[in-house]
């Protein structure tokens, strides 16, 4: 069953639209309707309808960009802000909870028992696989847009999926994570140099302070990892060590639960199937003749095989 066509949106279009949805009747229930955040998720919901309406009343490459390239924004304007916004939803940071679920899958918070591995060298090769996630996806966003539309469009499908799902989590279970929640329990200390003093500065200022469950680090760089094994297989070679490295350090670090690295795996395969399944049923290369890339045949025809 073709279950996307119908009404044209994208399918991170659904979930997005859903997640500012929820997020504002949310803050309307809890602060009302004239709180900043409030207002600014009615903002946000109001610009994202705009531009999709936009978009389909005449659909041409800059229309279609602008219409995608608005999600990079939005999550960043949503980031920056759901500090603010989740302790307004959720009066308390869920840190012991989480603590408790790992108790329950594992014994103990796994950054506990990675006390027993911790060497300077070690702390500075895993902060630095830490830091690639940044530049990685930043590059992924823009190679897939030099790749063309239908390649961003398909990258967009599951990427902004992941975080409308993982942005709605940060707003049901704000947490802050390990390194602060249980920093009376840890007894050896992360030393490292260039790196790791790199790492913790960005963490530091750069975190909303609720940015844990489920751990976007892990379902980001996973789904960017695993599109690019199909879609451009030089980069999942290239980006595959450093990734595992990631994904080791947001346990070493102390930045993340075991229970939110499984909900960023289970995250990154959700929007994996999601992209398949839509690239699949809703007939991706069929709605835009108007934009295909072209072909060595289009402009050679006498060289095409016969």
């Amino acid at each position: 069953m073709n279950w996307f066509r119908p009404a044209r949106l994208l399918p991170h279009e659904w979930f997005f639209g859903a997640f500012l949805l929820i997020t504002w009747l949310r803050l309307v229930a809890t602060v009302g309707p004239l709180d900043p955040d409030a207002l600014l998720y009615l903002a946000l919901l109001g610009v994202n309808a705009a531009l999709i309406v936009w978009g389909e009343a005449r659909e041409t490459r800059p229309r279609w960009f602008t219409r995608l390239w608005f999600y990079p924004v939005l999550v960043n304007v949503v980031f920056m802000t759901m500090g603010s916004t989740a302790l307004k939803l959720v009066p308390h940071r869920q840190d012991t909870l989480l603590q408790h679920i790992d108790v329950m899958l594992v014994g103990v918070t796994p950054s506990l028992r990675a006390q027993t591995l911790i060497t300077p060298w070690l702390t500075e090769t895993l902060s630095f696989c830490y830091l690639l996630f940044f530049p990685y996806l930043l590059i992924s966003w823009v190679f897939y847009t030099w790749r063309g539309l239908p390649s961003f469009r398909r990258l967009c499908v599951g990427l902004f999926t992941i975080y409308a799902v993982g942005f709605l989590g940060y707003s049901i279970a704000p947490a802050a994570g390990p390194y602060l929640a249980m920093a009376d329990q840890f007894n050896v200390p992360l030393t490292g140099w260039v790196f790791t003093r790199l790492n913790d500065y960005i963490v530091t200022h750069g975190s909303n302070g609720v940015d844990v469950f489920p751990s976007l680090h892990c379902a980001v760089s996973c789904y960017l990892l695993f599109f690019d094994r199909r879609h451009a297989p030089w980069r999942f070679r290239l980006y595959a060590v450093p990734c595992v490295g990631l994904w080791l350090a947001t346990i070493y670090l102390r930045y993340h639960y075991f229970v939110d690295v499984l909900a960023g795996f289970a995250l990154a395969a959700f929007a994996l199937w999601l992209t398949k399944r839509w690239d699949a049923s809703a007939g991706e290369t069929s709605r835009e003749p108007a934009f295909r890339e072209p072909s060595i045949s289009d402009h050679a025809p006498h060289l095409a095989l016969r």
